[in-house]
């Protein structure tokens, strides 16, 4: 239920999710991020320079282009994301993809979809017996664009 200050859909007076964490999910969930980074989509701009006009150049709407995904995260058992990647070696498998944000009440707050996409790069940690910090894994997905954004889980 949502309360008049909430990071529930719903509420009077949304707050933004000071807390937050993401779940990614392609048919399967492959995994909890605490980073996500390529949230973004831009037209690219085509100028056209017409003879005789010299005092602007005409800028036109060009091709929709989308960054990859960036995930980034804490290693864990999860095998989902490594099971995926290694099956994209013989045959490219795409796959729907949604991140979810969660708030702090895990509540979900946006879900970001996109079509098409599929795993070209894991990077793992750098592992050292002396260090002291949490062993971080980055994965990085290639998509055919965005398909929507809905509030909460949708």
């Amino acid at each position: 239920m949502a309360t008049a200050r909430s990071t529930r859909p719903g509420s009077a007076t949304p707050d933004p999710a000071a807390r937050r964490f993401f779940g990614v999910d392609v048919g399967e969930t492959i995994g909890w991020f605490t980073e996500v980074s390529g949230l973004a989509m831009e037209y690219e701009v085509v100028e056209h320079q017409e003879g005789g006009v010299n005092d602007f150049v005409h800028k036109l709407r060009g091709r929709m282009k989308f960054p990859n995904l960036v995930l980034k995260r804490g290693i864990t058992h999860e095998e989902a994301f490594v099971r995926w990647f290694l099956a994209c070696r013989e045959k490219t498998e795409r796959r729907d993809l949604s991140v979810t944000l969660y708030g702090p009440d895990l509540a979900p707050i946006r879900t970001w979809s996109f079509a098409g996409a599929f795993p070209v790069k894991w990077t793992g940690p750098d592992l050292s017996a002396t260090a002291g910090e949490v062993a971080m894994e980055s994965i990085e997905i290639a998509h055919q664009g965005l398909k929507g954004v809905a509030p909460g889980g949708g």
